[in-house]
């Protein structure tokens, strides 16, 4: 078994551990799922690496297959277990992160379920604002 650095003071890792109570529903070598305390929608799942990593780019590339993958195959569980027509993956890092602890949230969907997309109000780009992003991002990815 892989060797697990946890962080004693963080909710999650207590929760891996088995040092705090959760309704674990996927538990593998590097990756446990457990349903969100205070849920979207009911079956709402937080899946996080075993080790404590803050963020998704501190997140090692050996632990990017096993983290996606479990959340692949619970976005495929919330559909065939609750009867979901689909679901709402995401992440956030630092901001809006309420427990700083990777976390991957998959939520059940359902047409009419009242979520309306994205949480946040959309903005539009001006003119040559979008080419300018795009270039910025560009020579940052290959900085990378």
């Amino acid at each position: 078994m892989a060797c697990h650095h946890q962080a004693v003071d963080c909710e999650f890792c207590r929760i891996v551990s088995g040092d705090e109570p959760a309704e674990i529903v996927l538990d593998t070598d590097g990756v446990v799922g457990f349903l969100d305390t205070r849920p979207v929608f009911k079956g709402h799942v937080l899946v996080v690496p075993r080790d404590h990593i803050l963020t998704l780019t501190e997140l090692p590339d050996d632990q990017v297959t096993p983290l996606f993958s479990a959340a692949r195959a619970v976005a495929a569980a919330v559909r065939e277990g609750l009867g979901a027509q689909g679901s709402f993956v995401a992440m956030n890092n630092t901001v809006s992160q309420s427990v700083p602890h990777l976390h991957v949230h998959v939520v059940p969907r359902t047409k009419g379920d009242g979520l309306r997309g994205f949480f946040w109000p959309r903005t539009k780009y001006a003119e040559g604002e979008a080419q300018e992003y795009a270039a910025r991002l560009r020579a940052a990815l290959t900085r990378a």
